[in-house]
């Protein structure tokens, strides 16, 4: 099975008046004759499929849920911190330099995190867009709260600001763009906020 319909149902999300979304529209339209699931599967954890499976998960779910995608912790970095701050991550990069077909443009990818789990603070150049697919998490931009997300919602990081992610009771599910400058050698993750910003 290729990955055309998703491809389209993605270009379908992305319905953004943003550079960003407007680019990564573009890529996946160009690529998506091109793409091929991996020959390699893993099934995703229960937490993810429960809230995929929710009434009100976007209608790309059940899609996403029976392709046979290679689920792992994102390998962004390889700094100890950032490592043991990932098992509890779900992802797959359809488009970018390692992704499922080739973009040196974006890196567009599908990602998740399992309930009650918590990604610190992060900045990289790119500039970084998610939309909630499914469940919900919280977010956190530079100086401002963490703010609730549901699926459909979205939470736009520009190049350099930093941004973290928590998870209460549910996991989510959402779908990443990187644009700009996607390399990673600049990335860096300084763990867990303080204690009084997560009052969300």
């Amino acid at each position: 099975m290729t990955l055309e319909i998703l491809f389209d149902g993605l270009c379908d999300l992305l319905v953004g008046d943003t550079s960003i979304e407007r680019h990564a529209k573009a890529e996946l339209q160009r690529a998506k004759a091109d793409a091929l699931p991996p020959q390699k599967h893993t099934t995703l954890a229960a937490p993810f499929l429960e809230v995929m499976a929710q009434q009100n998960a976007h209608p790309l779910c059940p899609l996403i849920s029976s392709l046979p995608f290679h689920w792992a912790p994102p390998q962004t970095s390889s700094d100890p911190l950032y490592q043991n701050h990932s098992h509890f991550k779900a992802h797959v990069e359809l488009l970018g330099p390692n992704g499922l077909v080739a973009s040196s443009k974006v890196r567009i990818g599908l990602y998740g995190m399992l309930p009650n789990y918590e990604y610190g603070l992060r900045t990289h150049p790119a500039e970084e867009i998610y939309i909630m697919l499914a469940g919900s998490a919280f977010w956190k931009v530079a100086d401002s709260p963490y703010q609730q997300l549901f699926p459909r919602e979205r939470s736009h990081h520009q190049s350099m600001v930093p941004h973290s992610t928590r998870t209460g009771e549910e996991a989510f599910m959402s779908v990443y763009v990187w644009d700009g400058d996607i390399a990673t050698d600049e990335y860096k993750y300084f763990g867990l906020p303080d204690d009084e910003d997560k009052a969300g």
